[in-house]
């Protein structure tokens, strides 16, 4: 891939992954694990953008991570290193990073995406961003859209319009997470997309969008970063003007409401391992459909997702659940429930349950 601009990763790292409790927890998040791939997420996120197409990359993490940023890291070369002092969506931390870039060449692309997703085909990956290119380096705010397998109502959706160039389409409107009947729909049409939050995009063309579309997360991200305390290559923005900011996502503050937005549809193995159901999907499967992982023994079951951590793990005569075990928890659901585990997370928190956030010692 060449381009004829500079492209910046920029890795959003602040998310908890509580769907994937009791392995993700607030102090061991989602994008620290290692699933269904040869490294932990984050450290697999900056492998796929590294090489000369692309600048070192800028990590966006909050504060309370930047310990677990540098270990899950420790063997990748990263640009620089943004800790959010208090988590406010990604609209603010964008702005962060397109405010250090603006710094030294404002027309530089941001390629902005989660840390914690997985991408099987990076061919198909480095493609689209050369297709996106042309459209974002014209001030267009381009979004990758995956060409859904099926109808899932567990993802937005992003409805295209015409077309912009020989990839690009414009985007028409983005959808919330919709119900079967009209996930069907979607995919039938053959018009909408899977939105997998990841976008290419000028820095200045997106804080100009932000500025005309969110004025006050614009004014406070600006301030905070204008009073940043940096070290090395570490930048803390400034505790009081990034709290501030509104909690909003990059969707709702400037891609929904903006003009001049693009989406260029992609086929790359993509999936956001947002539940246990996803999860199941992307592992390997014996001849029964069952994925199992660590210390674990399997008899007479099918389509089951069976995960030991540092405990042994036996399961007979299930279908289709998934069975999660570490030393201090053991979760079990329908697969079809894999999203239901957020009330349980919600409901330890609100005893004051201290296994939502970290993995606690266990005595034998």
């Amino acid at each position: 891939m060449t381009t004829d601009t500079w492209i910046q990763p920029v890795i959003l790292s602040g998310g908890s992954g509580t769907r994937l409790w009791p392995l993700s927890r607030t102090q061991r998040p989602k994008q620290m694990l290692t699933l269904g791939q040869d490294r932990n997420m984050i450290a697999a996120t900056v492998a796929r953008v590294s090489g000369p197409d692309f600048a070192p990359p800028i990590i966006v993490a909050g504060a309370a991570h930047e310990a677990l940023v540098d270990a899950a890291l420790d063997q990748e070369s990263i640009g620089a290193l943004i800790l959010e002092p208090a988590a406010r969506n990604t609209a603010p931390a964008i702005a962060l990073a397109a405010h250090k870039v603006m710094m030294q060449a404002p027309e530089t692309l941001l390629l902005v995406m989660p840390s914690d997703h997985l991408i099987k085909d990076t061919d198909a990956f480095h493609a689209a961003i050369h297709a996106a290119a042309p459209l974002a380096a014209d001030e267009w705010l381009v979004t990758f859209g995956i060409q859904p397998s099926h109808a899932e109502t567990g993802y937005g959706y992003i409805e295209a319009a015409e077309p912009l160039s020989e990839r690009g389409r414009r985007v028409a409107r983005f959808h919330e997470k919709p119900d079967a009947a009209r996930a069907e729909a979607y995919v039938e049409s053959g018009e909408f997309y899977w939105n997998a939050g990841i976008f290419l995009m000028r820095a200045d063309a997106y804080l100009a969008a932000l500025e005309t579309h969110a004025e006050d997360i614009a004014r406070d991200a600006a301030t905070a970063w204008a009073n940043r305390v940096t070290e090395g290559d570490v930048d803390r923005p400034d505790r009081n003007a990034f709290a501030s900011c509104a909690s909003q996502s990059i969707d709702y503050a400037v891609m929904e409401p903006a003009a001049r937005k693009a989406v260029i549809p992609v086929d790359m193995g993509w999936s956001d391992i947002g539940g246990f159901a996803a999860l199941h999907d992307v592992l390997p499967k014996d001849t029964h459909g069952n994925a199992v992982h660590g210390d674990a023994i399997i008899e007479d079951s099918s389509g089951t997702l069976l995960w030991a951590e540092d405990i042994l793990v036996a399961a007979v005569g299930v279908d289709d659940l998934a069975i999660v075990a570490t030393p201090d928890a053991v979760t079990v659901m329908p697969l079809s429930r894999a999203q239901d585990i957020k009330r349980v997370v919600d409901r330890l928190k609100a005893d004051g349950r201290p296994e939502t956030e970290r993995h606690l010692e266990t005595r034998r």
